[in-house]
This record gives structure tokens, sequence and C-alpha cells, in this order.
């Protein structure tokens, strides 16, 4: 039902978030190829393992001002809503340089897509991430699928292709899960697709490792 209500709902939730026949783009705002953008993230990454972090030394005040009237970020990151991910000091990067939208087992859903197409179209990024992370909660709790309260379960569904392909191992299951997103993501939007075959922008999806702090490529 989540993936057949893709398609129509993303459309509908991009036109709520902006007009993009006639949105200017910000072609400009990066230098950057789609190679590029990926490459960034991983420097980031590295300097974050390293303790080597360069965005903390930037006058918090100066980026507010900066980035108060507009954003002019080189990436976007769909990531898990897990508390232990915190997506721009993972890829050491400061306000304003990446478009992150979270959820819990790092779903595409019509709202995800529609914020990524946002930042596609919009706001010109080109790169985007899928990033799970190690010792998911999502993941786990779709292997086990067990019966719990409210609406955690809506989250089994999306998830079952990566359970399923995995046979249960939840190391594996998170690596499949983040390819089928961004699988997802570049054939479910029409945006997305169109960005990519024009080569304008990349998908990849990533694992973060919680002990070690690296991101591993798919």
């Amino acid at each position: 039902m989540l993936r057949s209500a893709v398609g129509a709902g993303a459309s509908l939730a991009g036109a709520a978030l902006v007009d993009f026949a006639s949105a200017r783009v910000l072609d400009a705002q990066t230098k950057l190829s789609p190679a590029d953008a990926l490459q960034e993230l991983i420097a980031g990454n590295q300097r974050c393992v390293a303790n080597q972090l360069t965005s903390i030394q930037q006058d918090l005040e100066v980026l507010r001002s900066h980035t108060a009237e507009k954003q002019e970020p080189f990436a976007a990151v769909l990531a898990c809503a897990d508390s232990r991910v915190p997506v721009e000091l993972i890829f050491d990067q400061t306000i304003g340089r990446l478009f992150v939208a979270r959820v819990a087992g790092n779903l595409v859903t019509p709202e995800i897509i529609a914020s990524l197409e946002y930042a596609v179209t919009v706001l010109g990024v080109k790169a985007i991430l899928v990033l799970g992370h190690s010792n998911c909660g999502a993941v786990k709790a779709a292997i086990k699928a067990e019966s719990v309260p409210g609406q955690i379960s809506a989250l089994y569904p999306p998830l079952h292709r990566a359970v399923q392909h995995s046979h249960g191992d939840v190391v594996h299951a998170i690596e499949i899960n983040a390819g089928v997103q961004a699988e997802l993501l570049r054939t479910s939007s029409t945006v997305i697709r169109d960005a990519v075959n024009a080569g304008k922008v990349s998908v990849a999806s990533g694992v973060y490792d919680l002990s070690s702090g690296n991101v591993f490529l798919g």
C-alpha cells in the first residue's frame, strides 16, 4: 500500500512544497560535480573519525546570518531518525551545507520523495546519500515482526525486502535496506531519475558504523 502511493503522494506533496515549474533553481550554489559532492561527504566523515573537525571552527553567528534567508546545500542525506546518527557531525558539515531528511529506517515515503525532489530541483544538490546505520532498531524490529503498540508496525512492510533477502542477518539487512531505498529513489521519482540520467545528481547508499564512526558506501 505504501509503495503504490509513492508516485501520486510524492506529486501532491511536491506541489505543496513548491511549484517546480516556476521555481528558480540554484544551479550556481555549488561548483561540485555529483561525484565530487559524494566525495566531500566521505572526506568530511574521515575528518570526523580522525577527530579533526573543521566545521565547528566556523563562527555560528556568521553562519546563521548567511543562511537566514537562503540555503545552499551541496548534498542531501536520507538518514534514520536514530539519535545516535548526527548527520552534520558525521560528515563534518556546518549550517546550510546538507539537506537532511530523517525517518526511522531511512525509508523512502511520498513525503521523503517530495522533500528530496525539492532539494534536487530547487536547491540544486549534487548528491543524495541514503544512510543506514549499524544496530538499527527499525530493521531489528522488522526482522522480529513482533506485536508492537501504535503505528510502529507500519515500518515493517517497507523493510520486508531487506529482511527477506538478508535471511535474518541484521548487518546484511541494514546494508540491503539502504540500497533498496536508494534504488527506490532512482525509480519512483521521475524528477530524481531524470536528474540522475542527465548527470546532474548522484544517488548512493551507505552505512554508518556507530562504533567506529566510519561511513561505508554500498
